[in-house]
């Protein structure tokens, strides 16, 4: 398994061509939550003071995800921003915020983040929540930001984010425990559901 990252931390990431121009700034992450993939990447320019471009990158058109850069293999692969994310929403409106329940009606929480495989992956493997005090019980002002798996199959209905019941088993206090977790490593689970 590839790096796992926070989209959010995509932002701002330097799009590089394999012969080393800097194309463009990530603006946002384009995804596909049924299906669980980044399915391409809205831009900005390279300027302190440039706005959005009218380009965007497709997924298909990423050579690789790193850890510091979005690599390309030339301008080629840029496409219309207003074609590409006509059916698909951007990770600010649709997950962001969202709430994350199982299929049997378990309340999770709310979605801070969504943890992306990096290299030529582009899965969503989680999410980092803002657990409920049901499913990570606390005092409410330590509310613990958790790591849950995706899981085999998500549906997202408005706002909400349903995933299976398997999914929400177990989660991890951190990234490389969510990377354990989904790479079916042991690791340090936390919590259970009730």
């Amino acid at each position: 398994m590839d790096e796992l990252m926070a989209a959010r931390s995509l932002t701002t990431r330097p799009v590089v061509t394999l012969g080393g121009d800097a194309v463009a700034h990530v603006k946002d992450t384009v995804c596909d939550a049924a299906a669980g993939r980044i399915t391409g990447f809205t831009l900005t320019g390279r300027g302190l003071l440039s706005g959005p471009l009218k380009q965007a990158l497709p997924w298909p058109a990423v050579y690789a995800l790193g850890h510091d850069a979005v690599m390309i293999r030339d301008r080629r692969g840029l496409v219309n921003a207003a074609a590409m994310t006509a059916h698909q929403h951007n990770l600010r409106s649709r997950l962001l915020g969202a709430r994350v329940v199982t299929e049997a009606g378990a309340d999770i929480g709310t979605v801070l983040d969504v943890v992306v495989e990096g290299g030529t992956g582009g899965r969503i493997v989680g999410f980092r929540v803002a657990a409920s005090r049901r499913f990570v019980p606390g005092p409410a002002r330590h509310r613990r930001r958790v790591y849950v798996p995706r899981g085999g199959t998500v549906a997202v209905t408005g706002r909400s984010l349903v995933l299976p019941e398997d999914a929400a088993r177990h989660v991890a206090d951190d990234l490389p425990g969510l990377t354990a977790l989904v790479g079916g490593v042991s690791g340090p689970w936390k919590g259970s559901l009730p």
